[in-house]
Order: C-alpha cells, then sequence, then structure tokens
C-alpha cells in the first residue's frame, strides 16, 4: 500500500512539471496500474483462499500421512508378529507331521501287531471251535454207543435174570425129583449160575467098576427126566476118582480110563430112559486130578452132572 501512496505522489508531483499528454498517458499508466493492482488484489485472495485449503489440504493429509504410518507401524508390527506366529506354526507343523509320522508308524506297527494277534485269536478260537465240534461229536457217538451198551445191559440183565430164575426153578425142580437121594451119597446145589449134581460113586458103581448098579440108575433116570424136553441146557457128565492107582491088563487100565468110561455109562442111561436130546450132552473124565476133599477118598469118587443154561442168546448180545 505505501508503494501505492508513494507512486501517487510522485505522479502529482511530476505532473506541474510535464505536459498534458504525458499527463494523460501517466493517468492511464495509473489507471492500468490500478486495474493490475485490483487483479492483482484478486489473485492474491484467490491465491491466500486456494493457499489455505492446501494448506488445510496439507494438514489433513499430513494426519492421514501420520496416520498412515502410524496404521503401516501397526501393520509393520502385526506382519512382524504374524510372521513371527506363521513361523513358529511351520515350525509346529513340522513338529507335528514328525511327530504324525511317528504315531503312524507306531500305530500301523501297532496295528499290525493288532492284527496278527487277532489272526491268531481267530486261528485259536476255530481250532477250539474244530476242537469243540469234535468232542461235542465224540460225545453224541459216546451217548449212542452208551444208550446201546444201557440197552444191551438191560436186555443182559434181563436175560440173566431169567437164566436166574429159571436155574432156580431147575434146581428146585430136580432137587424135587432126587429127594429121596439126599442121603444116600446125591447132593444138588447151584454155583455160579450152574446146577451140580454130585453123585458118589458108592451110590453108583463097585469098586473099579463102570457098570452103575441098580439104585444109582434109578437116581440117573429121575434126573434125566426131570431135564428131558429143555433143549436150551448144556449137560455135562463129569467122572472123577480118588488117588488109588490101577493095575489090571484090561480095561479101565487107569484112573483116566476109569473117570471116563463111568462118564460114559451115565450118559447113556441118561439116554437109553429117557427122551433128553443126547446133542445137550457130553461125558468127560478128571481122573484123581480135581478132588473135593484131599482126605476124603470117598467123596472124590464121584460123579459130577453139570446142567448150565446155554448163553447163545447171552453171547450173541455180548458179541454185537
Amino acid at each position: 500500500m505505501r508503494l501505492i501512496f508513494g507512486v501517487l505522489l510522485l505522479t502529482i508531483t511530476l505532473g506541474a512539471c510535464v505536459p498534458a499528454k504525458k499527463y494523460n498517458d501517466l493517468v492511464a499508466k495509473e489507471q492500468n496500474c490500478a486495474d493490475e493492482l485490483k487483479r492483482y488484489k484478486t489473485s492474491s485472495l484467490d491465491y491466500e483462499a486456494q493457499l489455505k485449503t492446501v494448506q488445510a489440504r496439507a494438514e489433513l493429509m499430513q494426519k492421514d500421512v501420520a496416520k498412515l504410518k502410524a496404521d503401516t507401524s501397526a501393520l509393520g508390527n502385526s506382519y512382524r508378529a504374524l510372521q513371527a506366529k506363521y513361523q513358529q506354526a511351520i515350525s509346529m507343523g513340522a513338529s507335528f507331521e514328525e511327530q504324525l509320522d511317528k504315531i503312524k508308524d507306531s500305530d500301523a506297527k501297532h496295528l499290525a501287531r493288532m492284527r496278527a494277534d487277532l489272526e491268531a485269536k481267530i486261528i485259536e478260537t476255530q481250532r477250539k471251535e474244530d476242537a469243540l465240534m469234535a468232542a461235542e461229536k465224540e460225545l453224541k457217538n459216546k451217548q449212542i454207543l452208551l444208550a446201546e451198551r444201557e440197552q444191551r445191559v438191560a436186555e443182559l440183565e434181563e436175560i440173566i435174570s431169567r437164566q436166574e430164575l429159571a436155574v432156580k426153578a431147575l434146581e428146585s425142580k430136580i432137587a424135587n425129583a432126587l429127594r429121596g437121594f439126599e442121603n444116600k451119597g446125591l447132593k444138588v446145589e447151584e454155583k455160579n449160575g450152574k446146577i451140580y449134581v454130585s453123585l458118589e460113586a458108592k451110590l453108583l458103581f463097585a469098586s473099579g467098576s463102570t457098570l452103575v448098579e441098580a439104585e444109582g440108575k434109578k437116581a440117573i433116570i429121575e434126573l434125566a427126566k426131570a431135564v428131558q424136553g429143555d433143549d436150551e441146557l448144556e449137560i455135562i457128565v463129569e467122572g472123577h476118582t480118588d488117588t488109588d492107582a490101577l493095575s489090571r491088563a484090561s480095561h479101565p487100565k487107569n484112573n483116566w480110563e476109569l473117570s471116563v468110561l463111568r462118564a460114559t455109562s451115565v450118559v447113556s442111561i441118561m439116554t437109553d430112559n429117557s427122551s433128553i436130546n443126547p446133542a445137550i450132552l457130553s461125558a468127560s473124565g478128571r481122573s484123581e486130578y480135581h478132588p473135593v476133599d484131599p482126605n476124603d477118598k470117598a467123596k472124590n469118587r464121584r460123579i459130577e452132572v453139570i446142567i448150565a443154561p446155554r448163553l447163545d442168546a447171552l453171547f450173541e448180545l455180548i458179541s454185537k
């Protein structure tokens, strides 16, 4: 502003000294300067407003830059923290992978052992099941065999029971038939399922003879009639002697012959005087070697008629 007043003052002073034309030029110049000044002022105001706007924007931008710097720093810190965590995660991941590999390897070995154990147990279980099935089969077979044996035992017991009853009945029948000879050297007894009729030699024979005397013949005939008609019997007639040796030229020459011939004489009387089946009879001589009393020769000289039920049915059942 001082510059403008100075210019005006100088202009006025000079105006008194110069001509009008120059004065007019100066006035025009002054007007131009004033206009120019005015424009400058307007531009200056615009520039000041723009400057304020720019300064305001600059301040805002500085604030934004500061904020961005702070955000950048924070982001940098976060990035570095995340990067550290990422590295830590990578390290942990590698460790986890290593542990997982170890676990997988351990699990694979454990699984293999478990599979082997399971297969072994399956095989053992199968073996036990097979053994159990075999045992059950064997048990069933044994149960069947046991049932069959029990049935056979029952049948055997029934046969034996019937035979025992039959022997008892036959013993009673024979004893009744020979009751009149009890005090004459004849004895009837049952032993081991057989009937033994023992006739002392004094009832049947003279000393050294094979000829049956009358009283003895009666006893033999009664015995034959008591058992005749029963073909389910086996009858053995045994001749026995004492220890006195025979010494003669004719038969019987020794105790063997004497025992056999006496037995055959008894068999002949039984077949000749009854309807007994000869097929169930047999005669044998035992000589002196089966005494009933070594100190009693009279008792040892005897005929024993052994009557037993035939055991064909029993043997057949046993052999099954």
